[in-house]
């Protein structure tokens, strides 16, 4: 095999220490030398083993993603005109038995000389410092939940139905009703009266809700939840604030996509935090998709398909993704709600919007790519793109019902004599006035490769 590199270096990266090997080729001979060396993993011992690779000129390093250990590995090598990969633990595995860290370095440097390893993703600082505060957005809403269910089960102790009768228990109107009740100086009817807004047609209702036996122990309770809620508001206000200022230049780019139906600032903001704003990076959209863990997985032996269960990914961004497809599927006459819908009569609900969430990504990447915007096709793409089916199937409904149908299509308007259809457009698609031709289809076919028969043995 080859030789990739003249000389390069493998890491294996723990809590205290990193165990290095450096392989070269000798000049003139296809032999290679190795040196070891072990570094603790304080700042200035991994400053030291800089300096140690640079004596070496060692030009290309590979280590393992090792928890959170690896990152300041990486912070201290990045500045040093280092070519560094990072790898998949399961790509550089161990064989039973032969499982030490010099041994896991040496495997390490050999694969990487050899050209046998796939770097991880590994975006520039600033995209790193955008995903930190996102995901800590992600931990802090999280928190932030805790505490709302608390409250909401603090209330059913004491026999109080807010709930029940309001949609948002820590809303406008049930912030007022909650520091009135904690406070304890407020009757039903007055800590009622505090609703704003189309609660107000509750009143009856909420008078019932807020009768219950609330004590002193309670509203201590209540208060000190009341209290914790507040300030993880104004953290979340806070990394909001943090994050418009380190991401003012991508403002354009979070409008744009935040057209799309069911993603808003907030993940348009936690999408560029994850994916960056270099496309050149992902070979295509489907290796995006599969790094994302957004594709069917591949499980194939003897012929027969396993499981396509997705894989991992990147869960932060396959969270965000499948919540917006969820939301995407609420928007009326939108092409997502009817894409979810299509394939949840098929499939279910949860592999519906795995799938919104894919489409979702690929128009991310083509408008972080292109720098183009979102085009909406409308609720009604399917049934444009295809009516006869359209018309089947709703035939098949009637008749399933008792009803005798007959179907005549309507004539298409004829095109005027002094308009030209456009060259991008077909007779039918500008007859229905639309922008954009729904059945030309710019993909080239593949062409068809038979299978070449199988040789029997013998």
């Amino acid at each position: 095999m080859k030789l990739l590199y003249r000389r390069c270096a493998g890491l294996d990266v723990h809590k205290n220490a990193v165990t290095v090997c450096v392989r070269r080729r000798v000049s003139g001979s296809s032999q290679v030398e190795m040196e070891e060396a072990v570094f603790a993993t304080f700042t200035q011992d991994l400053r030291r083993l800089g300096a140690w690779l640079k004596q070496h000129k060692v030009k290309h390093v590979a280590m393992e993603s090792t928890g959170v250990y690896w990152i300041p590995v990486w912070n201290v090598l990045e500045g040093r005109s280092l070519s560094l990969t990072l790898v998949n633990p399961a790509t550089v595995r161990a064989l039973q038995g032969r499982k030490t860290d010099r041994i896991d370095a040496r495997r390490i440097a050999e694969y990487l000389q050899y050209g046998l390893l796939g770097g991880s993703f590994v975006p520039p600082k600033a995209v790193r410092q955008w995903r930190e505060l996102t995901r800590m957005r992600v931990h802090v809403q999280q928190d932030r939940n805790r505490v709302i269910n608390r409250i909401a089960r603090q209330l059913e102790t004491v026999n109080i139905k807010l709930s029940s009768v309001a949609s948002n228990i820590v809303g406008k109107s049930g912030r007022a009703m909650l520091a009135a009740l904690a406070a304890g100086r407020s009757t039903p009817e007055q800590m009622a009266n505090q609703a704003v807004s189309k609660l107000r047609t509750k009143m009856g209702a909420l008078v019932l809700a807020l009768d219950g036996r609330p004590d002193a122990h309670f509203r201590w309770m209540l208060s000190r939840l009341l209290g914790k809620l507040k300030a993880l508001d104004v953290e979340v206000a806070e990394i909001d604030a943090q994050l418009d200022q380190q991401m003012s230049e991508q403002a354009d780019l979070i409008e744009r996509l935040s057209t799309i139906p069911g993603v808003d600032r907030t993940t348009a903001q936690a999408v560029i935090a994850e994916l960056g704003t270099d496309m050149s990076v992902f070979p295509d959209v489907a290796h995006l998709a599969s790094w994302a863990g957004l594709c069917p997985g591949n499980a194939e032996s003897a012929g027969k398909r396993f499981s396509g269960r997705t894989r991992k990914g990147d869960r932060y961004l396959r969270r965000i993704l499948v919540q917006s497809a969820w939301a995407a599927a609420r928007t009326q006459n939108c092409f997502l709600r009817a894409l979810f819908f299509r394939i949840a009569g098929k499939r279910g609900l949860k592999k519906a919007a795995v799938a919104v969430a894919h489409r979702i990504l690929t128009i991310i990447w083509r408008i972080i790519r292109d720098g183009c915007a979102y085009e909406e096709r409308g609720g009604d793409y399917f049934d444009r793109r295809d009516p006869q089916r359209t018309a089947r199937k709703l035939t098949r409904r009637l008749q399933h019902i008792g009803f005798e149908v007959e179907i005549k299509r309507r004539p298409i308007d004829p095109v005027p004599p002094d308009q030209v259809v456009p060259a991008d457009l077909c007779g039918k698609c500008h007859g229905w006035r639309l922008a954009q031709c729904i059945h030309h289809n710019p993909r080239p076919k593949r062409p068809y490769t038979p299978r070449k028969p199988l040789q029997a043995e013998g």
